[in-house]
């Protein structure tokens, strides 16, 4: 299994209960079948990655919150297009969990300017349309960004756009932490901080519109496009209409 295993899944120091009421769905249409899924995924195989400190930060929010978190570690994910057919058993279950999730987290360290080949790779990895099948598609989505110095939006401006492109429901609120060496103790866990409080208010925010969403997924993502395909080949109306335009020239012309 390529899902991490959260350490003190339930210990936040640096959160003030007082104010982090765990019931986020309440008031909302909430689904009473399962807790919502959430993908975490992040953007460095370094042994202290930041971007996966924050990952790991935010699943834990997740499951304060009342979802159910998994991280993927890319650590063996081949490039796209390395393997025949996808054929790798990291591919296979990245998408798997991309199947499985109603909602993701995506955190990339930026680097020149721009998110990092591993952050790439998951994301080129999750098609819009296998085997009938939509990975991607009618699920929510949260950005966030470690910087190595002063706070940048690059980023998450561009997890943001291939958001789009996977027709996913990018909330508003997101995260940029600057200098992230000096947001975290020897432990590894983030301290208190505004950054931190940014972070818990994007979590927030995702919980809540993944259960607001996830009942009508199916119709807000059902597409003319996609109907007219799914109804099979037709003959195509602007060629009937030239037809028809033409039919009286055709007339005349034999008369």
């Amino acid at each position: 299994m390529r899902v991490r295993t959260l350490s003190d899944p339930d210990f936040l120091p640096a959160l003030d209960r007082r104010h982090a009421p765990q019931s986020q769905a309440s008031g909302l249409a909430a689904d009473p079948r399962h807790p919502p899924r959430i993908l975490l995924l992040y953007g460095s195989l370094r042994e202290r990655s930041y971007s996966r400190l924050v990952v790991e930060e935010a699943a834990r929010l997740v499951r304060f919150f009342g979802a159910e978190p998994r991280i993927f570690d890319p650590s063996d994910l081949p490039l796209p297009d390395q393997f025949k057919g996808d054929d790798h058993p990291a591919v296979q279950e990245l998408r798997e969990l991309s199947m499985w999730s109603e909602g993701q987290i995506w955190c990339s360290p930026e680097r020149h300017g721009q998110i990092t080949g591993v952050m790439k790779a998951q994301i080129d990895h999750l098609p819009l349309n296998m085997g009938g099948m939509r990975p991607t598609q009618g699920r929510t989505l949260a950005v966030m960004q470690v910087c190595g110095g002063s706070q940048s939006f690059n980023a998450v401006n561009t997890l943001r756009r291939l958001g789009r492109w996977t027709r996913m429901f990018t909330i508003p609120n997101q995260s940029s932490v600057p200098k992230a060496f000096q947001e975290f103790n020897e432990a590894g866990r983030m301290k208190s901080s505004s950054y931190y409080e940014r972070i818990v208010d994007v979590v927030e925010e995702l919980v809540r519109f993944t259960v607001l969403l996830r009942p009508h997924v199916a119709t807000l993502t059902n597409r003319y496009s996609e109907r007219r395909a799914a109804a099979g080949p037709q003959r195509d109306a602007a060629s009937d209409l030239s037809a028809i335009a033409t039919a009286h020239q055709r007339r005349g012309s034999k008369a």
